[in-house]
């Protein structure tokens, strides 16, 4: 059987990827997909008033909201992230994550090649 790089997710299905991680009151869940030295996806379920507070990544990172509704703050400036949209928190640039309500969101972070 040849060793997957993709882990915790079935091979071959169709995937609601929102259904593959569930809200847990007062928590932040999460379910890494990957994490390797060039990329990293891992889905997150925030119970509302839960955060990532300010830090910065050294690759891009793309959030995908797959459910609810996130507030994604880049550089200072607060973004509102709807299910079904997506944004970039670009490389070296402070950001947070804030849940004023539930929602669910597939982070990606693409790292620099050394």
């Amino acid at each position: 059987m040849a060793d997957h790089i993709l882990k915790n997710i079935e091979a071959e299905q169709a995937l609601t990827m929102a259904a593959l991680v569930t809200y847990q009151q007062g928590q932040i869940v999460s379910r890494t997909l990957t994490q390797n030295a060039a990329v990293s996806i891992t889905l997150f379920a925030f119970d509302q008033g839960e955060e990532i507070s300010a830090h910065e990544s050294r690759g891009d990172a793309l959030i995908h909201v797959l459910d609810g509704t996130a507030t994604i703050t880049i550089g200072g400036t607060a973004h509102t992230v709807n299910a079904g949209q997506a944004i970039v928190m670009p490389a070296n640039v402070p950001h947070a994550v804030m849940a004023p309500a539930r929602f669910k969101m597939m982070l990606v972070v693409v790292f620099p090649a050394n």
